[in-house]
């Protein structure tokens, strides 16, 4: 099965309000499946291409643009090229932009604006530095500001009224998210024949419902990692089998293991073999956008 080696991965939460996850990756051969997120994903690519799904429209991100994918909104991905991709990822929280604009982004999830890519460039290079939560926290406000200029004035199709079936379905697999649920007794819970469930869910939210249960399963599992807890303890905690069938759904979703990716988790730049200057590409050659604003300014950033 394809994986990520554990030096091509580092994942940590800093000490930033409105960051939930910082993740620094090169992919080379895994395919990302259908799945979905709590928080909005703001990724930018440094290498290579990726082709992704959101709201069943096809997109791709590549370098010098930004891809924002909003939260509860089925998407999956892979690599352009067999030489894989370069990305960084940041995990923000939900109320940072707010559901109202959550139609928008699924719309135009792909934001040609090399002044906003220039300044997620810069937090994530405050990001990977001791100390410099101030500095990253200030980035991100001018970051979240930007990205809602673009997605107010950005023209969206109009979605339509969640089905009633589809979302008590939703918030019934989120109550249940360690101990599950059976078709049967959320068919008898929300008075749905079984199939109709699944149909209605499915067309509604652009995946099955129990791949839905395992992408939060796996959301949940990431955020118990980034906390601290042992993977063998995480199984049990986020509703999987053992610890085979955790391992297995999240190597699928992610592409590495839960234990390589315990290990890349640090608030340290290098830790356990993981490069994080190296994933961000700092120690390379410099990004073209990296020189021209050293240090937070109101009128610059």
């Amino acid at each position: 099965m394809p994986t990520v080696k554990s030096r091509e991965v580092a994942a940590w939460r800093p000490p930033v309000c409105g960051i939930r996850e910082v993740l620094h990756a090169r992919i080379t051969d895994h395919v990302y499946p259908m799945h979905t997120h709590t928080a909005w994903t703001l990724l930018i690519v440094d290498d290579g291409i990726v082709r992704f799904d959101v709201d069943r429209h096809e997109h791709s991100a590549l370098d010098q643009l930004v891809t924002l994918l909003p939260p509860q909104v089925a998407h999956n991905g892979d690599s352009v090229s067999p030489h894989g991709f370069r990305k960084r990822v940041v995990y923000l929280d939900p109320a940072l932009l707010g559901d109202e604009l959550i139609g928008a982004a699924a719309t135009r999830p792909v934001i040609v604006d090399p002044k906003l890519r220039q300044r997620i460039d810069l937090l994530h290079v405050a990001l990977n530095r001791d100390g410099e939560a101030l500095e990253a926290e200030s980035r991100l406000g001018f970051i979240a500001e930007r990205l809602r200029e673009h997605l107010r004035g950005a023209p969206h199709r109009s979605r339509r009224p969640t089905s009633t079936i589809a979302r008590r379905l939703r918030d019934l697999i989120d109550a249940r998210l360690v101990e599950g649920l059976t078709l049967a007794e959320a068919s008898e819970l929300l008075h749905t024949h079984a199939t109709q469930l699944v149909r209605s869910f499915t067309r509604e939210f652009g995946l099955a419902p129990h791949q839905y249960l395992t992408s939060r399963r796996v959301d949940r599992a990431r955020e118990l990692l980034l906390e601290g807890m042992p993977p063998g303890l995480v199984a049990a905690a986020t509703g999987f089998y053992d610890q085979s069938h955790f391992a297995r759904h999240f190597r699928n979703t992610l592409g590495t293991s839960p234990g390589r990716y315990a290990r890349s988790v640090s608030g340290s730049a290098s830790v356990s073999g993981i490069d994080r200057k190296r994933l961000s590409g700092e120690s390379s050659t410099p990004h073209r956008t990296k020189t021209t604003e050293p240090a937070v300014d109101a009128h610059r950033v």
